[in-house]
């Protein structure tokens, strides 16, 4: 199976490098020299991993198919992949592509469906979007997730009041 484990970012230098969003809770494994990686989209890869350096909090990669900035400046958002690794097994928690599609219940109702996970330096958010409303950010932690249920297909939340009604519109006066 195929794990994303990072997104490109912006540019770094004129040497083709480029800085990531680290996805992985082992970068150096992942962005060791001599590292494929597959891209979405596809036809930017795969990327051969050169060198991978730390500049204050952020990563820096060069690849072996980028040999300047602009190649580095087309490769903008593009997601890496790579294969699980086989300790990767973590019962206490999910990637992204486990929590996509899920049904997001408040009390065994349906409010809506996961659509995405926004990972943050303070928290993740699950990104709910809800039929006929503005999507709803509800914070991934265990107070107000407090159950996932992959095999049944879904998530229930427990939002604290008002969470719910953000994003809704404003009633007419």
């Amino acid at each position: 199976m195929k794990l994303q484990v990072a997104r490109i970012g912006k540019p770094h230098g004129i040497r083709g490098e480029v800085t990531v969003q680290v996805f992985t809770d082992d970068p150096e494994t992942r962005f060791a020299p001599g590292e494929v990686l597959q891209t979405e989209p596809a036809s930017a890869g795969p990327l051969t991993v050169r060198s991978a350096r730390w500049n204050k909090a952020i990563l820096v990669i060069g690849f072996a198919e980028v040999p300047d900035r602009n190649r580095a400046e087309e490769l903008r958002g593009t997601q890496l992949f790579a294969e699980a690794l086989e300790t990767e097994e973590d019962e206490e928690g999910w990637y992204e592509h486990d929590l996509v599609g899920l049904k997001a219940l408040v009390d065994g109702v349906q409010v809506g469906t996961v659509s995405e996970l926004v990972t943050g330096a303070a928290q993740d958010l699950l990104v709910i979007e809800r039929p006929g409303g503005a999507d709803l950010l509800v914070p991934f932690v265990e107070e107000i997730v407090p159950e996932i249920d992959l095999d049944g297909g879904f998530v229930t939340l427990t939002p604290p009041p008002g969470l719910l009604e953000l994003g809704d519109a404003e009633p007419e006066a």
